[in-house]
Formats: structure tokens, C-alpha cells, sequence
């Protein structure tokens, strides 16, 4: 057996499948083509199997596709030399979505195709946040918390790095993680790492396994901890860090509390004047 690494990476093949010319044949799929299901979180969090990629390329439609390890595999038979391929294949948008997969057959670009197509199916939502004690920008840079994940004979443990420090891990998971969009993180692995699908399956189900850890709301908001895309990511000073922007928080909601009780106290004075202003009216048309 020979085995090959490819670093390239694709920026989505939509040559492959045509979205606009997509007949959705699941609920799903008709759910998600007629705009009614619009939203990946809360697709992942009903926990609905995926069984068409449409679904995925509509809803994250800016995803990018890594070839982990490409196999090569020849068997001698009666008639010759029979050559056969097996591709791993990850995808993610480098914002909270990352998933792998698998293909197998006799030539590499159908093999190829398959392996993506799988890693679309097989989506998942990452958590990120800051949640390395050395740092405070609260960016979503790392993994809130230390997660593990397995598969196969690898085992592999992810924890909270500080910004700046990089991915300390292997070459698969380095791509595994920046396709998940993760900057930052310490990592430890066991056991037969040099398989790419069981070494990229471990990391995936350790990012996986955010999703199952019970976080206390304040850990929330201390560790800025967020599901799958950013949307709205406030940009805090490295100087104030996490306790600057709790201040000022604080500081805006006073204002908007003592602007509130300004309107009420306005309000209530209009109120008292006008039975007042009307008295005056009446006698006036009588007198």
C-alpha cells in the first residue's frame, strides 16, 4: 500500500452539484430550498440526519474542502495488477463547522468527490471561546475548555491555548482545526496516529464533544463562549480584556436605565398637567 498526503485545499467544488438546479426529495431538503429551514444551528440542534449535500451547500454556502490522505492499494489477480483508491476528506468554514469523510473506488476524482460529499453529510457545530487562563482578549481563538475525543486506536485531547501561541498538534489535525476555526490550542495525542481518517475522526469528535459539556452561564460570559458561526464578534481591546467589557456593559446599561426613568417621570408629569390644562378649558367655556 502507498499512501500520499495532499496539502491543496478547494475553495468548494460547485461544479459538482448545482444548488439552483437542485429537486429536493426529502422534507428537509423541501424545508430548506423553499426558505422556511434557513438557519444550520437550529437544523444541527433538532438533530435531523442530513441525506442530501444540497442541504449543507445552501445553508453554508462559503465552505472549504482539504484532501487528509489519499490511499493507494494494488491486488494481483489472474488478469494483473488491480489498482484501487481510498480519499479522506475534510471540509469546514472556518467558523464553527467542520466534518470529515471518506471515499472509496477505482479512480481518484470520483473518490475524491465522494470523500467531500460524505464530509458535508457528516457536518458539525464546533464551540469556541477564550478559555485559556493565561489569555483575556475573549475572542473565540481556542476551545473554551480541555475535550477529548476517539476513534479507533487514536485518542486525542484539545485544550485551551492563549492567542498567539498557534496550533501545537499534528499536520492533520492543524487542518482539521484551522477548517474548524481554531487559531490556538495545546494538544496530546495516542496511539496509531499515522491512520489520517482515525487521527482526523479523533479530533472531529473532540470538537464534537463541546456541545456535550454543561457550561454554567457565567463560564458563558467570562470565556465568550459561542456556537458554531460568529456573527456579531465585538472587537475588545487586548489592554481592558474581558473585565473592560463587563464595565461597559454595566456603564450602558445604567444609561439606558436612567434614561428610562427620565421618559417615566416625563410621562407621569404630562399626565398630571392635562386634567389640569382640560379644568381650565371647561371653565373657560362656561364662564
Amino acid at each position: 500500500m502507498v499512501r500520499s498526503r495532499d496539502t491543496s485545499r478547494g475553495k468548494g467544488r460547485e461544479s459538482w452539484a448545482s444548488v439552483d438546479t437542485w429537486v429536493p426529495k426529502t422534507k428537509l431538503g423541501r424545508e430548506v430550498k423553499s426558505g422556511k429551514m434557513d438557519n444550520i444551528h437550529d437544523l444541527l440542534q433538532l438533530g435531523i440526519p442530513i441525506k442530501e449535500v444540497e442541504i449543507v451547500d445552501t445553508l453554508l454556502p462559503n465552505l472549504q474542502d482539504e484532501i487528509i490522505d489519499v490511499y493507494r492499494v494494488q491486488r494481483a489477480t489472474d488478469s494483473g495488477r488491480r489498482m484501487r483508491f481510498k480519499v479522506v476528506a475534510a471540509v469546514g468554514n472556518g467558523d464553527g463547522y467542520v466534518g470529515i469523510g471518506q471515499g472509496k473506488g477505482k479512480e481518484v476524482g470520483p473518490v475524491i468527490r465522494q470523500a467531500i460529499k460524505r464530509a458535508k453529510l457528516n457536518i458539525k457545530e464546533v464551540k469556541r471561546g477564550c478559555g485559556s487562563w493565561e489569555c483575556g482578549c475573549g475572542t473565540q481563538h481556542t476551545v473554551p475548555f480541555k475535550v477529548a475525543g476517539k476513534r479507533g486506536s487514536v485518542s486525542v485531547t484539545l485544550a485551551p491555548a492563549p492567542r498567539g501561541v498557534g496550533l501545537v498538534c499534528g499536520d492533520v489535525a492543524k487542518k482539521i482545526l484551522t477548517l474548524a476555526g481554531i487559531s490556538d490550542a495545546w494538544s496530546t495525542t495516542d496511539g496509531h496516529t499515522r491512520s489520517g481518517l482515525n487521527f482526523a475522526g479523533a479530533v472531529v469528535n473532540a470538537l464534537a464533544n463541546t456541545n456535550y459539556v454543561k457550561i454554567d452561564e457565567r463560564d458563558v460570559k467570562n470565556l465568550n463562549i459561542q456556537s458554531g458561526a460568529v456573527t456579531e464578534l465585538e472587537e475588545i481591546e487586548l489592554e481592558g480584556g474581558i473585565e473592560g467589557k463587563v464595565e461597559e456593559k454595566a456603564e450602558k446599561k445604567e444609561k439606558t436605565e436612567e434614561g428610562e426613568k427620565k421618559e417615566k417621570t416625563e410621562e407621569g408629569e404630562k399626565k398630571e398637567k392635562e386634567p389640569e390644562e382640560n379644568k381650565k378649558e371647561e371653565s373657560k367655556k362656561n364662564g
